[in-house]
């Protein structure tokens, strides 16, 4: 049997009907990167009867699972369980054996064997499971939920599947006990660990004078002479071993003041923590997903260099799109005491450093609530700013409207970035935040996490030779590089799993939600000028996006990540037969 990519017929539901159980979500998300990464581009998949065909030709075997909904992007809607066919056939295939069916193909196709691959897959069941289990043991907020803070809040703490383009989204590594303490999926909310340390053995830095002071204000009895260092607990817990640190305990060069403070609650990224007011961006010596999530000495650095050169940027950038903002990050403190040799501890340095970032008041519009965009996008209603709570059975009509008026604001600041101002955005899901005026409607965008942001070198070159070299080196990407992490982050990661949640709604509308994006960045190039670039994307070059699956399997970091390519659906023949008048749907129930 010869398998081709192929659109089939009508899906059995496009809304789901419930959570997935954890074991369908760890074989669904399985199958979207084989998928994507490998059946796909090797043409050994096919869509009929309502179901996805796919072949792992190397390990000679054929699997089926039922539809939702198809794609034009390929992202399709699985249901139920996965089935490989024997002896003609459709037997049950397990998450785990779904695993080592994964484990086999990616060994004979890559020639790299990777040990720790079944296991990353078992913690990321596990912490699904966990997930699962903690929301079903604990009321659920309702449609509306006390005030704008609670829902936002609410909408960080609601991913509990994650990634659903990546092998093993949720795996981490740490005792079940400490993550059950400090996830956002269990709602973790917690007072920080305060450290009152010598002033003389305080690295900081600023962007501007009392960039820091925030830090400060945490606690005003700290003794004279000392500097208040807040700690995530976890990395307290984790680092609190360190010969280094245990004497300098003893020395009195660091009091340890306890568990103190008004509660920061647990973000998406989990080792972000926001009270209200300030968000800090902690080292945390887990592993989550890929990496071990601490801040380099380069990225603390990079972090308040970053917010010093772009300051004229991103005030152009409001003045052209006021419906956007970029939370800067304008410092850092860290632990400077030094090792055996008299340099610094950098496993001290690194590990207890924390990065200040910008409140949601010092952006947001007024009268707006901002919502997670990976927790409005979902492809399971976990949160109160799930798309379907928002739009609230409103039909096709006003569902386009919605979507117009967000790429509006999302689409062109984040290509003015790169064409104008040579600076990569990275605006995936879990990187922008959604806010929605009384009404549902998008009214602004915040894009953040400085880390994933990135310069292209000939727009910067002066700026960048100011800068020590293992600073300025992780903070550029070249041009294509640069440019293929802005297409990846916001037209597949972003776009295209937005499109997909509002599609779920009202799946007749899939094109004229595609022809909206293309009348969105034709609007901007009729405007601004159209780059080769942005040319090539118009006429519908495939799109890249990032081989999580071939990263991960290769132990590869984000940085070196490779991409494939997917049909785009932005061409012009793909969409002929799109409707783009929206008033011609009828927003009848």
């Amino acid at each position: 049997m010869s398998l081709t990519d192929s659109i089939g017929t009508t899906p059995v539901s496009a809304t789901p009907s419930g959570l997935p159980t954890a074991d369908d979500a760890v074989a669904h998300t399985l199958l979207n990167c084989l998928l994507r990464e490998m059946p796909g581009p090797e043409h050994q998949t096919a869509v009929t009867d309502g179901h996805l065909l796919l072949r792992l030709p190397r390990r000679g075997v054929l699997l089926r699972v039922a539809l939702r909904r198809t794609s034009l992007l390929g992202a399709h809607r699985f249901t139920g369980s996965v089935r490989e066919q024997r002896d003609g056939d459709w037997v049950a295939v397990d998450w785990r054996r779904l695993a080592a069916y994964t484990q086999d193909e990616l060994s004979s196709r890559t020639g790299v064997r990777n040990e720790e691959f079944l296991d990353q897959i078992a913690s990321s069941h596990q912490a699904v499971t966990v997930a699962l289990g903690v929301r079903a043991a604990r009321p659920q907020p309702g449609d509306a939920v006390a005030d704008s803070l609670a829902t936002y809040l609410a909408s960080e703490q609601s991913l509990l599947f994650g990634h659903r383009f990546h092998p093993t989204p949720k795996a981490r590594s740490g005792d079940t006990a400490s993550w059950l303490s400090y996830a956002p999926e269990t709602g973790a909310s917690f007072p920080l660990r305060h450290l009152a340390v010598r002033e003389h053995l305080i690295a900081q830095e600023t962007a501007a004078r009392g960039a820091a002071d925030v830090l400060d204000r945490l606690r005003f009895d700290v003794p004279a002479g000392y500097r208040l260092l807040p700690a995530h607990p976890w990395q307290y817990e984790m680092l609190s071993g360190n010969p280094g640190l245990r004497a300098a305990v003893e020395r009195g060069d660091i009091l340890d003041l306890g568990l103190a403070g008004q509660p920061f609650a647990a973000t998406a990224s989990v080792r972000t923590l926001y009270d209200g007011d300030t968000f800090l961006k902690f080292s945390l010596n887990v592993r989550i997903t890929n990496c071990l999530r601490k801040n380099a000495s380069y990225e603390l650095s990079g972090a308040v260099a970053m917010t010093r050169l772009l300051e004229p940027v991103l005030n152009d950038m409001a003045t052209r799109f006021p419906g956007s903002a970029v939370l800067r990050e304008p410092a850092y403190r860290s632990l400077l005491l030094p090792g055996p040799d008299g340099a610094p501890d950098r496993a001290l340095l690194e590990g207890f450093g924390v990065i200040v970032r910008e409140g949601l008041s010092a952006r947001l519009m007024p009268a707006t609530t901002p919502l997670l965009a990976a927790a409005v996008a979902d492809e399971y209603p976990t949160g109160p700013g799930h798309i379907s709570r928002l739009l609230d059975g409103a039909g096709p009509k006003t569902a386009l409207d919605w979507w117009s008026a967000y790429l509006k604001l999302l689409v062109p600041p984040v290509l003015a970035a790169y064409f104008d101002h040579g600076l990569v955005l990275e605006p995936h899901l879990q990187n922008v935040l959604v806010c929605v005026d009384e009404e549902g409607m998008p009214a602004q965008v915040l894009f953040r996490d400085l880390e994933g942001t990135k310069l292209v070198p000939e727009h910067h070159a002066d700026a960048l030779d100011g800068l020590p070299a293992e600073v300025a080196g992780p903070m550029t990407y070249d041009a294509q590089c640069g440019w293929d992490r802005v297409v990846y982050c916001l037209l597949v990661n972003h776009v295209a799993e937005m499109l997909a949640a509002v599609a779920d709604l009202h799946p007749q509308t899939e094109r004229a939600l595609w022809a909206e994006v293309r009348a969105t960045l034709q609007a901007y190039a009729d405007q601004y000028g159209c780059p080769p670039r942005l040319a090539a994307l118009l006429a519908g070059v495939p799109l890249p996006a990032k081989a999580n699956l071939l990263t991960r399997w290769k132990r590869k970091a984000d940085r070196e990540a490779g991409y494939v390519r997917l049909p785009s659906p932005l061409a012009e023949d793909v969409l002929s037969e799109t409707v783009h008048d929206h008033d011609t749907w009828s927003d009848a129930r």
